[in-house]
């Protein structure tokens, strides 16, 4: 950076309080605060902002604390506070309500965020090559949002705790911040994504994190009414059925996050998934997707399924298609089962033939293209808000909606819509339906 650009650069000021630990914390945030072109400064009148690294091991420590920040609050009067005491908030903002945001200790980026949000970061063509949001595969307007990696399940046709390891959560705070990165950069639609999105939280026993100056629980609930508020489409997948699940649907219902659950179910006869070693009481899911839709009638249920596991019989797989016929799922994705290397369901007997395996999945398929092309008929006429992807390769503009995820679900065609952007939001009328797609305009 040029002598003539910092020279411009903002200027930060600096407290640190407290031990060697909350030292190196003060020193990654001023490391990172220099890196982005960013100006240290010594007096409050210089400032722009002032950050507090704060200590709150002891209460001669706290009350040090609080006297600094109040310090700093009048002198300057914008003020960041992060550190230990940080992670008691109520008490930072019983005493001084006016600070710009609180974060707790070992919180470079939640502070770096709301340092962001005060004095935007100076822009610096060396170090500003990559956007804030990192690099993505997908189109513009939406994007996968990974908050966990790894599984704690030990399902016998699966390998991925073999490849990825055990759940690992990311933590609450980290992945607000990257979800709010991206809807800066314009995405309209975050697709949340994981082994076992459920779960989210457990191996850190749902510890608290921090995000915009507020404490944070590593949860999905949590997670999920924090991003309900950036204002975008959120789409959640790979939900397994667990109870709390049920406290995400009233979200839904009241239109914070998408009406939309991917939930892979996998089989519907008890002894086949206690071979798959999965969840088995498939009444206790029926009754469940009933109370969702109680909650939430709009809500679209998505699921998979697998035919043809080792020791599959047809008595197995009428009660699969007697499960559809009971569940009606609005989206379903299937396919036959295969052998992975390693996987517990290679030593399982009675493999079946792939032919039967075959014939069982163009049946399964056949039956939920009957009840696809039923609740799709039946939106004839309604009003709704889709989201725009583009042109296919015939020409015809194709959009989505809220019960529609890129690439795995149907489409809404847009017919007399002369022009219209991928990542723009239209309101249309359904005219038509087939069995996988509507017809809007």
């Amino acid at each position: 950076m040029s002598t003539a650009t910092q020279q411009h650069a903002p200027k930060v000021g600096f407290i640190s309080l407290g031990c060697p630990k909350a030292l190196v914390d003060s020193e990654q945030i001023l490391t990172r605060l220099r890196a982005e072109g960013y100006n240290i400064t010594p007096d409050y009148d210089d400032a722009e902002l002032v950050v507090v690294n704060t200590c709150g091991f002891i209460d001669s420590a706290v009350e040090e604390s609080l006297d600094a920040i109040g310090e700093a609050l009048h002198e300057n009067g914008k003020v960041i506070v992060t550190g230990c005491l940080g992670a008691k908030a109520d008490t930072v903002l019983k005493h001084h309500p006016q600070v710009l945001a609180v974060t707790g200790p070992h919180a470079l980026g939640e502070v770096m965020q709301a340092i962001h949000a005060h004095i935007p970061k100076p822009h610096d063509p060396f170090s500003d090559l990559v956007p804030a949001a990192g690099i993505k595969l997908t189109p513009a307007h939406y994007a996968y949002l990974k908050i966990s990696e790894g599984c704690n399940h030990r399902c016998s046709f699966c390998i991925i705790p073999a490849l990825r390891g055990d759940l690992v959560s990311r933590p609450a705070g980290e992945v607000m911040r990257e979800a709010e990165a991206l809807a800066q950069t314009g995405v309209k639609e975050l697709l949340v994504v994981s082994q076992d999105t459920s779960a989210y939280g457990v191996d850190v026993k749902y510890r608290t994190d921090f995000w915009g100056g507020r404490p944070l629980k590593t949860r999905l609930t949590e997670l999920a009414q924090a991003l309900g508020e950036l204002g975008i489409w959120i789409r959640l997948h790979y939900v397994y059925p667990y109870p709390h699940v049920d406290e995400i649907i009233p979200l839904m219902a009241e239109g914070k996050i998408l009406p939309y659950l991917d939930v892979p179910l996998q089989h519907a006869s008890t002894r086949i998934l206690k071979a798959m070693k999965r969840p088995a009481n498939i009444e206790n899911t029926l009754q469940r997707i009933q109370g969702w839709r109680e909650i939430c009638p709009d809500i679209t249920l998505r699921s998979t399924f697998i035919t043809g596991f080792p020791g599959e019989t047809e008595q197995d797989f009428d009660e699969l298609l007697q499960f559809l016929r009971e569940a009606r799922l609005d989206r379903v994705g299937a396919f036959t089962y295969s052998a992975v290397e390693g996987a517990d369901a290679n030593m399982l007997a009675d493999p079946v033939a792939d032919e039967i395996k075959q014939d069982r999945l163009e049946r399964l398929m056949a039956l939920q293209e009957q009840i696809s092309a039923e609740k799709l008929a039946a939106k004839v006429g309604q009003h709704m808000t889709v989201l725009v992807d583009g042109y296919s390769d015939e020409g015809l503009l194709l959009a989505r909606s809220a019960a529609d995820a890129p690439e795995v679900d149907g489409v809404v065609i847009l017919d007399g819509v002369e022009e219209a952007k991928p990542g723009e939001f239209l309101k249309v009328t359904i005219i038509g339906a087939t069995e996988h797609d509507l017809i809007a305009e």
